[in-house]
């Protein structure tokens, strides 16, 4: 073998071996774990019992409302999915739903289909023991804002409210109660 040949032979040897000790070295440890954001998620886990107050408004006449919901981890504890059955006055409503932290986005999320057709999407944060999750819809059409924060009572209950408004306007309190974990 000439010189020449063992060099060019020498370098992509070395090249090829530095390219697989990057390649290696990039590999992951295994499969990814979720970060403290994921972790906060972990109050909503279990069963809870809810009762509140809807107001008046376009909604209808209001009055009180009680649902259940049961929340467990999604594998790899990521996410939380939670199905709830509630009824207010006269109309049983069932719901599916999932949250969990985007990390590229930097914000909770919270998605929602239930019984009577309504699907939601809103983005959220939590500031000590306060959440507040926010979502831009349609209602007939028109643009609406809304809000759901939760204020954490203590592990095993929380207080909440739902507003509602059209752009630039200020919201209107829409119901509001009150949540307790069931053991």
């Amino acid at each position: 073998m000439n010189t020449k040949k063992a060099t060019i032979l020498a370098v992509s040897i070395t090249l090829v071996l530095m390219f697989v000790g990057v390649a290696l070295a990039q590999a992951p440890s295994g499969p990814p774990k979720p970060g403290p954001e994921h972790q906060k998620l972990a109050y909503f886990a279990g069963k809870w019992a809810s009762e509140g107050d809807m107001k008046p408004g376009p909604f209808g006449p209001g009055g009180k409302f009680t649902f259940t919901e049961t929340c467990e981890w999604f594998d790899g504890n990521f996410a939380l999915v939670c199905h709830s059955d509630g009824k207010m006055q006269d109309l049983s409503v069932k719901g599916l739903s999932v949250m969990s932290w985007d990390s590229a986005e930097k914000t909770y999320t919270y998605f929602e289909t239930n019984t009577v057709g309504e699907i939601v999407f809103s983005r959220g944060t939590v500031q000590g023991d306060t959440w507040t999750w926010d979502n831009e819809s349609k209602m007939n059409g028109k643009p609406v804002r809304a809000r759901f924060t939760l204020k954490q009572i203590s592990p095993d209950s929380a207080a909440y409210k739902f507003e509602m408004g059209a752009p630039g306007e200020p919201m209107k309190l829409v119901m509001d109660g009150k949540q307790t974990r069931m053991k």
